[in-house]
């Protein structure tokens, strides 16, 4: 790699923040209305985090994902297979917001127990893909992968009390 290649690239950096945290504010825009209106009647196990912890999460994973995809960005002339690559990268953005769109917007629990399951096996792939590309990058999907198998589980058990 040479200097160049190394040096920080700040409008790279910006898209690629912008990326995801544009996926999680449309995600949270959905979420808006019906956190407040149907979220609070539904019955939750006592493992449930309080609900503002939340935004301050996903917050902090939609920038770990972007300085994830910003680490492979700067190595997109060594990856091979760099359509596919990206593939993967807005497969998984987009089933983190299909996960809202079906839980909150729809209020269909079952459908996004389904779509979760789908959106934990992407973010093992992008994770894999992007550990392959950079290490720091695959290793930065694993707090992700941590969160989205806890939502699994608390979307599981409010299926189930509900």
């Amino acid at each position: 790699m040479t200097i160049a290649q190394k040096r920080f690239k700040f409008v790279p950096f910006l898209i690629n923040m912008l990326i995801p945290l544009s996926f999680g504010a449309i995600g949270g825009f959905i979420t808006q209305k019906t956190i407040k209106t149907w979220y609070p009647f539904l019955e939750k196990p006592s493992f449930n985090p309080p609900n503002w912890l939340f935004g301050p999460v996903w917050s902090l994973l939609f920038i770990l994902i972007g300085v994830s995809a910003y680490l492979v960005w700067n190595k997109r002339a060594q990856i091979k297979h760099l359509p596919r690559t990206i593939a993967f990268y807005f497969i998984q953005l987009i089933l983190n917001l299909c996960w809202s769109y079906l839980f909150f917007y729809h209020q269909l629990i079952g459908a996004a127990l389904i779509e979760i399951i789908f959106l934990l096996a992407a973010i093992i792939v992008n994770g894999i893909v992007f550990y392959k590309i950079d290490k720091t990058a695959g290793l930065l999907y694993i707090p992700y992968f941590l969160w989205v198998s806890f939502a699994t589980l608390l979307t599981y058990n409010i299926y189930v009390l509900n």
